[in-house]
């Protein structure tokens, strides 16, 4: 099983998530609403991987990340971003900071866990 820890604001949006995610029978997910409850979590728990939004209040995907990276358990665990605002130099930049995959918003449901499977494979 596959550990993943889901940072989202929108409560919709992790509920859709988890559901796909848990129903593909390959992931256990965690969540938090936002950056600072994250890195509360992951003071005990250590995933496999990162599914991080972009934009949320308080810290931003990209400064969960850079504060997550700050501990060395955490340097090679892959992270995902997910973003309504993929632009082209977005992609570069997030890729810059170690994003090993960025999903658009709106995501297929159906196809969220292969998706995410393919980048950390």
């Amino acid at each position: 099983m596959i550990k993943l820890l889901h940072v989202e604001d929108d409560a919709d949006i992790r509920e859709i998530a988890k559901m796909s995610l848990e129903l593909s029978g390959d992931f256990v997910v965690e969540q938090c609403d936002c950056g600072e409850q994250a890195l509360e979590k992951t003071l005990g728990y250590i995933p496999d991987v990162f599914l991080l939004d972009m934009m949320m209040p308080g810290m931003t995907g990209r400064q969960t990340l850079e504060k997550l990276r700050e501990n060395p358990d955490f340097a090679n665990v892959p992270a995902i971003f997910m973003t309504a605002r993929a632009q082209p130099n977005e992609l570069e930049e997030l890729r810059g900071i170690g994003a090993t995959e960025v999903i658009s918003k709106p995501f297929d449901p159906m196809s969220l866990a292969d998706q995410i499977k393919a980048a950390i494979a």
